[in-house]
């Protein structure tokens, strides 16, 4: 019998995935929130830009309002929202989702105890999500990394769904590459340590990560901050485990392991032109997840009893950024390099 599957969140990555698992023949529905995004798909389908390929996709596309005029059950819910979005998303589809179905986030952020707290962990599978896209117009996705170029983590966190991962993988295959991990919590907290480097700090300058780390006090910052991270999983412990397709003999023959992990990232994943998740959210008006990615770490470094003074300085930025208080501009980087010092002191 054929699957039924939903892609709730499909802005810029939930669309490129849909699209890509209806590509491949999967019965898909697309789920979004932004009413002229769901429009645009269901008039023209989704348009998917990438470096030397366009691809123009019909797929089906739902507002979240339609949700409750679905008369049959998901087997699979790919959740593609944003991470502090998890709780309420999940409680939305979970009536909708079958006894022994998954939910599989498809997110940044620590989000799978999240999901299984709603629909339980023998319902819920954890994933790592590295894609570079940028959506602007509604149902055209701009995406920087192409299936070549993408890579995801999938692995259990129940004995009860243990075997079960090929489900999900099998899946995320139409749209990049996949490993299978034996630790899902370790790997996200990994992809954590990768986003608290990148992420928001270069969205406080208003920049590509490319222009950013061209800075050399700013790939400093960066790199610092991303170390807090990595000592904050230690001490939460959490391994030290290879992403973005590494293997362990890189990981364990690095001696600056958090700068590897970025210049894998600028190498292999991104375009000059990238613009992280975190600046599009602030051009349109948007949350972000900084509370999600820096601000977890700093929250956790205090609860071991440490401290992650750059982490501290890019949420506190980045909340007056949210508050209108600030721009994203480069002129921002005496201000965060000033707060990390004050906080280290």
């Amino acid at each position: 019998m054929t699957k039924k599957i939903a892609v709730l969140g499909a802005g810029a990555n939930g669309a490129s995935i849909g699209a890509d698992v209806t590509r491949a023949g999967h019965d898909v529905v697309l789920i979004d929130q932004w009413p002229e995004h769901v429009a645009a798909m269901r008039q023209r389908g989704a348009r998917i830009e990438m470096p030397g390929e366009v691809l123009e996709q019909e797929v089906r596309a739902y507002n979240l309002c339609d949700v409750c005029t679905f008369t049959e059950k998901f087997d699979i819910v790919l959740l593609v929202m944003k991470a502090y979005d998890s709780k309420w998303a999940t409680q939305l589809i979970e009536p909708y989702l079958k006894a022994d179905g998954l939910v599989a986030g498809v997110q940044n952020g620590m989000t799978v105890d999240t999901i299984a707290s709603v629909v339980g962990p023998e319902r819920t599978m954890g994933c790592v999500i590295e894609i570079s896209s940028m959506m602007y117009d509604p149902g055209v996705v701009q995406r920087h990394s192409n299936h070549a170029r993408s890579w995801f983590a999938v692995g259990s966190i129940d004995p009860a769904t243990a075997g079960r991962e090929e489900e999900i993988a099998a899946l995320l295959r139409c749209a990049g590459k996949v490993e299978i991990v034996d630790d899902i919590r370790a790997t996200k907290w990994m992809k954590l340590v990768s986003n608290a480097t990148t992420l928001v700090s270069t969205g406080i300058l208003g920049l590509s990560m490319h222009d950013a780390v061209a800075i050399p006090e700013m790939r400093e910052l960066m790199l610092r901050s991303g170390e807090e991270a990595l000592q904050t999983g230690i001490g939460l412990g959490h391994p030290v485990l290879p992403i973005f397709g590494m293997t362990a003999d890189d990981v364990r023959k690095s001696n600056r392991l958090v700068e590897t992990l970025l210049d894998t990232l600028l190498a292999g994943f991104t375009l000059s032109t990238t613009k992280t998740t975190v600046l599009q959210d602030w051009q349109k008006g948007r949350h972000s997840e900084v509370d999600d990615l820096n601000g977890l770490v700093a929250a956790e470094a205090g609860r071991l009893g440490r401290s992650a003074p750059v982490n501290a300085a890019i949420v506190e930025l980045a909340h007056r950024i949210e508050k209108g208080a600030l721009k994203p501009d480069p002129s921002n980087l005496p201000l965060l390099l000033e707060l990390a010092a004050g906080k280290a002191a």
